[in-house]
């Protein structure tokens, strides 16, 4: 299996802002690649320099040993990319919108592929409609056929599922699954860590323009693997200080992250010594949000998860 994306120590600032310090990972061909990171990590700057939008301080970007500056126009023809921002013309209509993008890769009567996306993408009714007529959620499904009109070996989604509706979201995770199994390369980038957890083989996590973790996602949660305990006691019951050092505490009660299941005993036994009721417990198992906020924690400590 050959090598999709390769980034090699990618720097990028703007003024007095590091926004990439470094940055290095590799995407085989045929990975469904997780790209992770709070606002402000760096994630869209390094796509914007995969898509030659914007070039690099230091450090090299390649598509399929293609050099995303050196050879820009080859390493484009390999990448589709649906930007995190809704651009769209708005004099065309959806049909006509991918027609001239088809256009800029010299592809011509492509309409049998345009109408599989449209109804993929759930725009069969909508081909003929003006872009300026769209809602937003459709004007982002427009996005997303727009970067796999010209059937890019290399899919890049920067939060291509932010401000849709559930159904198009599993309609479009069908689709590009479907794709991925075909044998397409599929960077994403999403804050629905769900998505990532279900979808994704393998995750980079980015804080501060550097990677903090880099491992297949069964790893990250086999290393934070643990139980979380939710609890809502009743009042006037006021949490003893060694638990409230331990706890997450919100309005709707407070969260116990734990290192398995023999620590539940222990931790109820206190609440029971200290006198508080228990009127809701809930017990869940570590998934990718629990994962994330442990990186970064760790981040904010020096410390990371690299492989």
């Amino acid at each position: 299996m050959g090598v999709a994306v390769a980034i090699d120590r990618v720097e990028k600032r703007f003024a007095s802002l590091q926004a990439l310090a470094g940055v290095s990972l590799q995407i085989d061909e045929g990975e469904f690649f997780g790209l992770l990171g709070p606002n402000g990590a760096g994630k869209t700057t390094l796509i914007s320099c995969l898509a030659g939008l914007s070039r690099p301080d230091a450090g090299g970007l390649t598509v399929l040993g293609h050099d995303v500056v050196r050879d820009y126009r080859a390493a484009r023809r390999l990448l589709g990319v649906v930007p995190q921002e809704l651009v769209f013309d708005p004099f065309f209509s959806v049909r006509e919108t991918l027609r001239i993008q088809s256009g800029y890769f010299g592809i011509r009567n492509n309409d049998d592929w345009i109408d599989e996306v449209l109804a993929n993408l759930d725009l069969g009714a909508k081909a003929d409609t003006n872009m300026r007529r769209l809602s937003g959620g459709m004007k982002r499904r427009v996005l997303v056929a727009q970067a796999l009109v010209h059937k890019p070996p290399v899919i890049v989604l920067d939060e291509p599922t932010a401000g849709v509706d559930v159904e198009l979201r599993q309609g479009l995770w069908q689709f590009v699954r479907r794709l991925n199994r075909d044998g397409h390369t599929v960077i994403l980038t999403t804050h629905y860590l769900e998505e990532a957890e279900s979808l994704c083989g393998r995750i980079a996590m980015l804080k501060q323009g550097r990677v903090v973790a880099l491992d297949s996602t069964s790893n990250l949660l086999a290393r934070f693997a643990g139980q979380t305990v939710h609890l809502r006691l009743a009042p006037p019951a006021v949490l003893p200080q060694h638990l409230a050092t331990r706890a997450t505490i919100a309005d709707d009660g407070c969260t116990f992250h734990l290192a398995g299941a023999r620590e539940i005993e222990p931790l109820l036994a206190d609440l029971r010594q200290a006198g508080c009721v228990i009127e809701d417990l809930r017990l869940t198992q570590t998934d990718l949000e629990d994962v994330f906020l442990g990186v970064m924690h760790d981040a904010a400590g020096g410390r990371s998860v690299d492989r």
